[in-house]
């Protein structure tokens, strides 16, 4: 059964909380088109779980999808649990491929300064856009492959 996207987050800056978007192009090899990560390399997307968010909630954090900086915010998707080289197909076409799990904590990072933890660093996860399209807040994601033959199909 795939997850389900809960929220789609861009900022036009980096190592701020980003806003949510009614939909956004992610495009090969850059990431979320308007987003200031969209520069290519191996961190092109970043992806959380609301149920991850749902953590910070229960330690008295007033969060929403899109305050850890992440892209796109999944539900029923254990992002953090997933391998590197996880292919996810991320609405009716696109297509990401998660090349690192969590990353260190940026100075300054307004959620720790806030509530002294951050969950990102180690249940957000990363990946590159191999094949582009619209993603929207309801859109399914789903695993395609699991590095070691493990697939998933509709």
């Amino acid at each position: 059964m795939p997850g389900r996207v809960v929220a789609v987050s861009v900022s036009h800056r980096k190592g701020v909380v980003k806003h949510n978007v009614a939909e956004a192009l992610l495009k090969v090899g850059q990431g979320l088109e308007g987003d200031a990560h969209a520069e290519g390399g191996r961190r092109q997307v970043s992806l959380l779980a609301l149920e991850s968010i749902e953590k910070m909630r229960a330690q008295g954090a007033t969060v929403n999808p899109g305050d850890f900086a992440e892209n796109i915010t999944t539900q029923g998707l254990a992002v953090e649990a997933l391998p590197l080289g996880t292919r996810l197909r991320v609405g009716p076409e696109a297509e990401l491929v998660i090349t690192q799990i969590g990353k260190a904590c940026h100075k300054g990072c307004a959620i720790r300064d806030l509530v002294g933890d951050c969950i990102m660093p180690r249940e957000g996860v990363f990946a590159q856009v191999v094949k582009g399209g619209l993603v929207r807040p309801g859109d399914a994601i789903e695993v395609l492959d699991v590095p070691g033959g493990s697939a998933h199909s509709e």
